[in-house]
Parts: C-alpha cells; sequence; structure tokens
C-alpha cells in the first residue's frame, strides 16, 4: 500500500529530474555566436554519391558550390540553386582527400598526408599537379584543414601532428609561388585555451576545416571529433567555443562562406540519412 502510494510522487520526481536534466543539455548546445543560429539552419540534402563530402569551396558567380569526397579523386561541382544538378569531374585515383580551396581559377585540394594537389580546367578536361610534403612529416603528420588568408597565403592546419603533442595546434603555411614549399611554423593555436572556454581540464583538439569569415575577418575552425566551432583571431587566439549539437551535426567536414557572409558547413552522412549542407544566414 506505501509502495502504491509513493508512486505518484515518485514519478512526478523522475519527470522533474529528466526534464532538468534536458534543460541542461539543452542549453549547451544553444548557445550560438551572434552573427549566426548554428541551431536552426537550411539543410540542403546531398545524394548517395556525396556521402562522404570532406570538404567545399563556395562559387559565387552561379551560387554553387565545388567539393571532394574522401576517398575517390573526384572534383564535384553542387548547385545550391534547387536545380539538382551535379557536376562531376575525375583528377586522381583513390587517396583520402580532406579539403579544397578554389583560389582564381585554381584549386587546391588537400591530402590527409599533407600532400597538395592543384587543379585547373582546361576546356572540359582537368590538368592535375601534386605538391609532396617531404620528408618524415608524411609519416608522422595527419592535416584535414586547408583554407586560403589574404595575408598568410595558404594555411594547413595540423590534425595529429607529432610535435604538438596535444597542447597545441600548428598552423603550417603553403606556398605555390616559390617552389610549392611548406612553411610549419606559421602560428599555433593553444588548445588550453579552446578547453577553457568549454570548461574541460584536458582535450585533444582536432581540426577537420577551417576558413575565414569576409565580413569579420575571424577564423572559424569546425572539429568533427570534437562537436565544436571554434572562433579565432588570423593568428590563432581563441575568441569564442560553440559546442554542436550531434543530431543536427553529424559529421561536420566542411565549412565556407558566401562573399555576403552567410556560413555553409558540411555534413558525411556518417551512420545513417544523407550528408547534407546546412546553410546559416547572416544575422543583420
Amino acid at each position: 500500500m506505501l509502495i502504491k502510494k509513493l508512486l505518484p510522487t515518485a514519478i512526478a520526481l523522475l519527470i522533474l529530474l529528466g526534464y532538468q536534466s534536458c534543460e541542461s543539455q539543452k542549453s549547451k548546445t544553444l548557445a550560438t555566436p551572434s552573427q549566426y543560429d548554428l541551431n536552426n539552419p537550411v539543410e540542403f540534402k546531398l545524394p548517395m554519391g556525396l556521402n562522404e563530402i570532406s570538404g567545399m569551396a563556395y562559387y559565387p558567380k552561379d551560387s554553387s558550390v565545388f567539393s571532394v569526397i574522401d576517398e575517390d579523386g573526384i572534383l564535384f561541382k553542387i548547385y545550391l540553386n534547387g536545380s539538382g544538378i551535379i557536376k562531376k569531374w575525375k583528377f586522381d585515383k583513390k587517396h583520402d582527400f580532406e579539403d579544397i580551396v578554389m583560389r582564381d581559377s585554381t584549386f587546391y585540394v588537400l591530402i590527409s598526408n599533407g600532400d597538395i594537389k592543384t587543379l585547373k580546367f582546361l576546356g572540359d578536361s582537368i590538368i592535375a599537379n601534386k605538391s609532396d610534403l617531404g620528408g618524415t612529416s608524411k609519416k608522422t603528420n595527419e592535416f584535414e584543414t586547408l583554407y586560403f588568408d589574404d595575408s598568410l597565403g595558404m594555411v594547413l592546419l595540423c590534425k595529429e601532428c607529432e610535435d604538438d603533442k596535444k597542447k597545441t595546434v600548428t598552423a603550417w603555411g603553403y606556398s605555390s609561388a616559390d617552389s610549392l614549399s611548406y612553411n610549419p611554423n606559421l602560428f599555433a593555436i593553444e588548445v588550453k585555451q579552446i578547453a577553457q572556454k568549454i570548461k574541460e581540464e584536458k582535450l585533444h583538439f582536432k581540426p577537420s576545416a577551417a576558413a575565414i569569415n569576409p565580413k569579420t575577418n575571424e577564423l572559424y575552425i569546425i572539429s568533427s571529433v570534437n562537436k565544436l566551432l571554434v572562433i579565432a583571431e588570423r593568428n590563432g587566439n581563441i575568441k569564442e567555443v560553440y559546442p554542436l549539437d550531434p543530431v543536427i551535426y553529424k559529421q561536420p567536414e566542411g565549412i565556407t562562406f558566401t562573399p555576403s557572409g552567410d556560413l555553409l558547413i558540411s555534413n558525411e552522412a556518417a551512420e545513417s540519412g544523407n550528408a547534407n549542407i546546412l546553410i546559416f544566414k547572416q544575422k543583420k
């Protein structure tokens, strides 16, 4: 009899605790930058052939994005105007392709070992060349992030580099002008700064993509492993950190901006559903 009397109270208490727990979890994921509402994107679903989209570059001439996928050397052009048209060009055999940058008429495609493929169109065909990272760095370092900074040039961010020892994320410079050279000492991001922002004692930060916001001149870095969006100064000094809702951001591997400042983030399909591109209009 006593159990029957206490049961409604116990259920009410459990509901209350569950509600508070959900509210706590919800408040953690609702934090969002002042410029964008990260919790309410416009979703552009991608077909199966793009399930492993790993990087993208916006093409303002016709509101499309160029992208690559993890394993196959294929350049895709995805029209975001709702036409459903996707074009593709084969440029290489299988590699672990991670990111893509477009500058003028040249594409720069990052391979995870630090090598960079440069692509140029000749009519409907593609001419491809490769810059080798060289040395032992290929065996000890892994990269997923390539972006362009008009003051620094082409920049690679380490995902897993031996010299960083989990305390920093090193930025490497890449120049196609002077014999395709690499500079491993461009700047370093202090991981402790990120950990402090999200109140974590230890953090192994692994960037998966980055881009410069053309309106604020800030560096936006996304991490699929950590489910974080990091906003930093161009020298890597951390300004803001935002945890991402894993329901919305299944596996974010690409980030780019439109010239007007709209933010685009691409997700791989992960274990279910479609890959997608999430579009965030800049708040006025």
